[in-house]
């Protein structure tokens, strides 16, 4: 008898034993790991602190840097198309974009939205701009004129302090093109398309002395001269003339 009680005790004291080994063994590894998460929580927060920090880094990084362009926004036509349960509304962007520094272009685009309709039109425009020789960076070299459609436009070069005397469409691509100096009359359609496409025919026609100039194999002075100016004046503006 005396051995079961003995039997029976040396198994309750072994699977006590087995039972608070566990325990025993987990407490630690609880603190271990609550110690991990908390150190791993505390490294973790400094480290997503600097991952934001470098991700916003990076983000400044590839953000487009002396991006100078123009742009104005021209014209924005609404249409509506009828359909089954009601109307579906588009609209259509015209924008002119320039560097004000000789180069301008125009596009349009479409979309169900304002502002994606603009964005493709400025993508547009973009790929599709030209340069205009200035003379002092401030005016048109000579007159000249266009015509699209029903617009017909006439451009003319103006002394120092005319300003701009344009309207509407015209107007804006002066601005992009960096011309502070200019008189314009436009004769016809009043749409926004015709005379911007009318105008930028006319800049497509405009032409430099020094082109000119190479063109025919000349000095630039020789040219200027032909106009009645004294060959020291000619030389002089010949001298001036950058582009």
């Amino acid at each position: 008898m005396a051995d079961e009680v003995t039997s029976s005790e040396a198994a309750d004291t072994q699977s006590a034993e087995q039972g608070a080994q566990p325990v025993h063994q987990e407490r630690p590894g609880r603190g271990a790991r609550g110690r991990g998460r908390g150190g791993n929580d505390r490294a973790g927060g400094g480290n997503d602190r600097g991952g934001r920090g470098r991700r916003d880094d990076r983000n400044k990084r590839d953000e487009p840097q002396g991006d100078e362009l123009i742009e104005k926004l021209v014209h924005i036509n609404r249409v509506s198309k009828t359909v089954k349960g009601g109307k579906r509304f588009g609209f259509a962007a015209l924008v002119v974009v320039g560097d004000g520094n000789g180069r301008a272009g125009f596009g349009h685009g479409k979309a169900r939205e304002v502002p994606e309709a603009i964005s493709k039109a400025t993508a547009a425009a973009k790929k599709k701009m030209i340069r205009v020789p200035l003379k002092e960076g401030r005016t048109l070299h000579h007159d000249g004129t266009g015509h699209f459609g029903a617009g017909k436009v006439t451009l003319r070069s103006a002394p120092q302090g005319t300003g701009i005397i344009a309207g509407g469409p015209m107007r804006a691509i002066f601005e992009s093109l960096g011309v502070a100096d200019v008189v314009t009359k436009s004769n016809g359609t009043s749409n926004p398309y015709n005379m911007i496409r009318a105008t930028f025919q006319a800049l497509g026609e405009q032409t430099s002395p020094k082109s000119v100039a190479a063109r025919r194999g000349k000095k630039i002075a020789d040219l200027l001269g032909r106009g009645g100016a004294a060959p020291v004046v000619a030389e002089a503006e010949a001298a001036a003339i950058t582009e």
